[in-house]
């Protein structure tokens, strides 16, 4: 069973708090302050009860035992499988289109093999972004790098740019949620001596209902989770159901990380968003600061979806940069290496811009 238990301190400084003898009041010996007995009863069983909250909200599950079905035989026979001799990763394809590099790696030995043990995915974000545009997107990225080495550029296959489906997971979530505040409030008093601020604490709490829908995960251990997120949002309002017609002529990453796996990022997405909602109501205080936020899942299910990627992975000394683009809006984000030489070259230029004015200046100076 969780730990629901709390400690009594004080609800200004936090120091601890203890009843001396004599007084009829809970004394805080750190900061002075006083309190009723009954004021410091109701606030801290109201602590217990957030801490019991959020320990259930711990506890509740997504439903990820539905997201996707099964394929037909005969979607089964329409498609093949890639495997990576170097990486490991496995590309779906349909059964005329060949993968000839590994989108992740590079690496030019992809091995066939019979498809099998794969999902059937829910949902599609089908491509719009030709692949004209996915290389325009690439060559515009380069222009303007002056670091950029020349080996790369040359050597950069800028027409090997692939379209491939990401498999993600996509949490639908209603959620009730709660959150306690301090904030505080500040008076300036000029006296003829002195001037003295005077603080005023609240305890301010905050709760309410929201839903999620579509909170993104990507389903692959290979996919750089940071990339993704750089490409997102997908306008999901787009999004159609899966038939394998949508494969062909593409790739699809065969997932490697489980609706269940994936399960922990969903939430954190979840606490992270509904805390901020929360937050923003907060107001007409000068400063506050969030001490517990609890959020329990009332409904949690999860789909299987497959999204649109263009994504090329290119090795320099033995390096490897990967650019990608989304295959929907065309947002794009990509590594690059730079030229050592080149870099010395213009930090020598910036060094040696300002002598001659420095020249001038001392001669005209010193006759």
């Amino acid at each position: 069973m969780a730990d629901t238990s709390v400690s009594y301190k004080c609800p200004n400084c936090s120091a601890p708090l203890s009843f001396l003898p004599g007084h009829d009041k809970v004394t805080c010996e750190y900061c002075g302050a006083e309190f009723e007995v009954k004021t410091i009863e109701d606030m801290f069983t109201r602590q217990e009860e957030r801490a019991a909250q959020a320990a259930e909200a711990k506890e509740a599950k997504w439903d990820t035992e539905h997201a996707g079905s099964e394929f037909t035989e005969d979607e089964s026979a329409f498609l093949k499988t890639f495997t990576c001799s170097s990486c490991g990763a496995e590309l779906v394809c349909d059964e005329n289109t060949m993968a000839t590099e590994c989108c992740y790696c590079g690496n030019p030995t992809m091995l066939p093999s019979r498809f099998k043990g794969m999902l059937k995915p829910d949902f599609v974000i089908p491509f719009k972004k030709t692949k004209e545009e996915a290389v325009e997107a690439l060559k515009k990225f380069y222009e303007g790098r002056k670091l950029l080495p020349d080996a790369f550029t040359a050597n950069n296959r800028v027409e090997d740019i692939q379209p491939m489906y990401v498999p993600f997971w996509l949490f639908d979530s209603e959620v009730t949620a709660s959150a306690a505040f301090k904030a505080e409030n500040d008076v300036v008093i000029n006296t003829r001596d002195a001037i003295i601020t005077e603080t005023s604490v609240y305890d301010v709490e905050r709760a309410g209902t929201m839903k999620f829908e579509r909170i993104p995960v990507d389903g692959s251990e290979k996919m750089d989770d940071a990339y993704m997120e750089s490409i997102e949002p997908f306008d999901y309002s787009e999004m159609v159901p899966f038939t394998t017609a949508y494969l062909t002529g593409y790739l699809a990453d065969k997932y490697d990380v489980s609706a269940e796996a994936s399960v922990p990022r969903a939430d954190k997405r979840v606490e992270h968003s509904a805390a901020g909602v929360l937050e923003e109501t907060v107001t007409g205080y000068m400063r506050h600061q969030m001490e517990s936020c609890a959020v329990r899942k009332d409904v949690g299910s999860v789909k299987y979806a497959l999204v649109p990627v263009w994504i090329l992975t290119t090795r320099y000394q033995n390096q490897p940069y990967t650019f990608m683009m989304n295959g929907q809006t065309g947002k794009f984000v990509g590594s690059l290496p730079w030229d050592k030489g080149k870099a010395t070259k213009y930090q020598a230029l910036a060094t040696l811009i300002p002598l001659p004015i420095i020249y001038f200046i001392a001669k005209f100076l010193l006759g």
